[in-house]
C-alpha cells in the first residue's frame, strides 16, 4: 500500500529523484538529501507504514530486515568497523519529519 502525498512512497514509486543505494522486494534505501553525518542513508519499506507506532506483529520480519540492510549498507559504505549509528524517531516530539517508517544509518 502506498501513500500518494508521501515523499518515500514516491521515492519508492520513482516518481522523485534519490540516490538509491539498494532495493529488493520489500526495502528501499537512498542517500539523505540533508545529511547528518559523511554517510547517511534511509532505509524504507516499500509499503507505506507511517511509524513504529504502526508497525503490527505481523511486521516483525519486515523490522527485522530493515536493520539486516542496514548492517549492510554500512559494510558496503566502509563504516561496519569504525562504528555507526542507526535512529529511528517516532513521532513530532521524537523529531520525525516524514511519516513513513524509516531507520537512518549514520557514520564516517
Amino acid at each position: 500500500m502506498s501513500n500518494p502525498h508521501c515523499v518515500f512512497c514516491r521515492i519508492v514509486r520513482r516518481e522523485a529523484p534519490a540516490d538509491i543505494v539498494y532495493q529488493d522486494d520489500d526495502i528501499v534505501a537512498f542517500r539523505d538529501i540533508n545529511p547528518q553525518a559523511p554517510v547517511h542513508i534511509l532505509i524504507v519499506p516499500r509499503r507505506h507504514i507511517p511509524a513504529v507506532a504502526a508497525l503490527g506483529a505481523e511486521d516483525g520480519v519486515l523490522a527485522g530486515r530493515l536493520i539486516l540492510v542496514a548492517r549492510e549498507l554500512a559494510e558496503r559504505e566502509g563504516i561496519a568497523h569504525s562504528g555507526y549509528r542507526l535512529v529511528v524517531n517516532n513521532g513530532p516530539q521524537a523529531g520525525q519529519s516524514v511519516y513513513h517508517l524509516h531507520v537512518h544509518l549514520l557514520g564516517g
